[in-house]
């Protein structure tokens, strides 16, 4: 028996003391300024010679790489856990204006590095990737040599960056203040009450449909209200990267993206192939699903109600120990991580207004600590959550001796450790059910999962892809944002559902996120990815989390091809692996129709 009670709110201040009104934090600006600068100028002093002993210079230039790396990611940690825990707090906004224009200034010095580099002929790169120090980085190194040289000058790409802060970044931070105005009111006990756009998410899973029905009226008025500044900040930030795009030649969309998740597009358009081959069976769960809920077909405000009328409520406490028991079946490492993070205030999960949507992880580097935030109201939905997150967590914890040039992994990648996390916990809740009814709902909870990435993601990406034509011909209205949207959720969702969410581009801030474009394929990718690990942990056992640890230390410094063949064994471009995947989901939902015949 635990004697520990693990607090809902996380503790910031063992990073700067004071929050937004930290001295320590804005000193910290200030150091990393000086660094930066400092960076550029190294950089700027170094002229290849084309010979070995550029390989001395190369060295001491990602000595200094390092170490401003490891400040800049310190400092947007903590202005992302800021903004995240207080939407009121005004002085986040100037200090996320201050983050980003440090970042666009690292930015320039990197572009000039990544030109230098692709000036150092084949040979002598060669042999500077051997030297001591560099031999390591050989992945990073020749990648970034690699993008370089399909971009433009770097006086065109310093250029780019400088103009990104307010045409670009400027976008995206629009986004966030539009969000954190945003209030969903709700008529409760003949009261109206005004929810943050994170409340009101999580009043989906409610057990009556008249709250659910009534909650998504006002979620569509909130986003229709909105929707003007929204389809404006939408498109300004598509017609910014594709100007960018068309600048350096790039014809295909996707190129960037690709790239990014280090896959290629033949892998990509393998597991969507699968996914659209193979939805039959989800169809049928959500048909059965609207059957069960004594309706002719779901809207979307019924794709999280929960089965039966028991409301499942699991304190933030017994979650916790849930996910520390499960994860210790699978290994030390990773339950000792989780144990830490519950106990050292690593987790703000408390259920109040005035936070962001939404759930994430991230990494303060020169500490060596994550951070997760969630609103945790008590579902097995949250729960799951939680161990999501702690997954992201532990898969830098698994890195933390590599070099930092070396611990910066995909986001396809990241979400593999992530789901991987969740599986072992949805399996647990699924087999340790006492009664059939919460059997069936842990059951449904897990094939949910199965939905959102096969089906949500599928209607994102196809949505995104669609959207980015036709924004190449000019600005795409409200309307057609709706329509395209609409379009999109019936073909992902095989037509299943009698009413959707047109306004879902406008709500999901996925779409708005300027660091990474498509942030959506990523997740079916790391779902289907982790799926077929999990399937070799569980045949494995205890002893796997070894071989784990091993493939998750190699996810920054190879392609995610080299990856799978390296440490499954399989070749991501043919449809065999993610038959297997998508197979895992199918006897989800076949062992949710068993049950549920009668």
């Amino acid at each position: 028996m635990t004697t520990t009670t693990y607090s809902e709110v996380w503790d910031l201040d063992v990073f700067f003391s004071g929050g937004s009104a930290s001295p320590e934090f804005a000193a910290h600006l200030e150091e990393t300024k000086t660094m930066v600068e400092n960076f550029k100028a190294k950089v700027s002093s170094w002229n290849p010679t084309n010979t070995s002993e550029d390989g001395q210079q190369l060295l001491s230039i990602v000595h200094a790489f390092e170490q401003v790396t490891k400040k800049v990611r310190q400092a947007g940690a903590f202005v992302s856990c800021l903004q995240a825990q207080n939407t009121e707090d005004r002085l986040v906004e100037g200090l996320r204006g201050n983050v980003t224009g440090i970042s666009a200034e690292f930015q320039i010095g990197l572009t000039d590095l990544d030109q230098k580099l692709t000036s150092i002929n084949a040979e002598v790169w060669s042999s500077i990737l051997e030297q001591e120090g560099l031999k390591e980085l050989a992945f990073v190194l020749s990648e970034r040599r690699q993008e370089a040289s399909e971009k433009l000058s770097k006086d065109e790409e310093t250029l780019i960056n400088a103009l990104s802060v307010d045409g670009y970044h400027g976008w995206g931070q629009l986004y966030d203040v539009i969000v954190g105005t945003t209030k969903v009111e709700i008529n409760e006990n003949d009261t109206t009450k005004a929810l943050s756009v994170g409340q009101a998410a999580n009043k989906f899973s409610h057990p009556d449909r008249n709250v659910r029905k009534e909650v998504f009226a006002a979620w569509e008025k909130a986003w229709g209200d909105k929707s003007a500044y929204l389809s404006k900040t939408l498109n300004h930030l598509a017609g910014f990267r594709l100007k960018v795009y068309k600048q350096r030649g790039w014809e295909e969309v996707l190129k960037e993206p690709l790239a990014i998740n280090r896959m290629k597009k033949e892998t990509l358009d393998t597991m969507w192939k699968v996914i659209s081959d193979k939805k039959a069976p989800l169809v049928k769960f959500l048909e059965r699903k609207a059957e069960l809920l004594g309706l002719e077909k779901l809207s979307w405000y019924d794709l999280d109600a929960p089965l039966g009328q028991a409301e499942t409520k699991i304190s933030y406490q017994e979650g916790a120990e849930f996910i520390l028991e499960h994860f210790e079946k699978f290994g030390d490492e990773m339950t000792g991580f989780a144990k830490k993070a519950f106990e050292e205030q690593w987790i703000e999960a408390e259920d109040r207004p005035g936070k962001k949507p939404g759930g994430f992880h991230t990494y303060f580097p020169e500490d060596s600590q994550s951070r997760i935030f969630m609103t945790y109201s008590g579902t097995p939905s949250n729960v799951s959550t939680l161990a999501h997150e702690l997954g992201h967590g532990f898969h830098t914890y698994a890195m933390r001796d590599l070099h930092t040039l070396n611990r910066n992994y995909a986001m396809n990648v990241a979400e593999t450790a992530s789901t991987f996390a969740e599986m072992i916990v949805a399996d647990a809740s699924v087999k340790n059910a006492t009664t059939e009814e919460e059997k069936l709902a842990l059951l449904e909870d897990k094939v949910q999962r199965s939905v959102a990435l096969l089906m949500n993601i599928h209607a994102r990406f196809l949505f995104e892809t669609r959207f980015y034509e036709e924004r190449k011909e000019g600005i795409v209205s409200t309307e057609r944002l709706n329509q395209l949207m609409e379009e999109a959720q019936k073909e992902a969702y095989g037509d299943a559902l009698e009413e959707y969410h047109p306004l879902f581009w406008a709500s999901k801030l996925h779409f708005y996120i300027t660091g990474v474009p498509f942030y959506n394929f990523p997740y079916t990718f790391g779902y289907l990815f982790s799926l077929g690990i999990y399937a070799q942990a569980i045949e494995e056992g205890k002893g796997y989390e070894e071989k784990y640890i091993s493939l998750l230390k190699d996810t920054a410094s190879m392609t995610v091809e080299e990856l799978a063949l390296k440490h499954l064994n399989v070749d991501l471009t043919q449809p065999e692996f993610w038959e297997k995947g998508v197979q895992l989901c199918i006897d989800d939902v076949e062992e949710f129709l068993q049950l549920t015949n009668k």
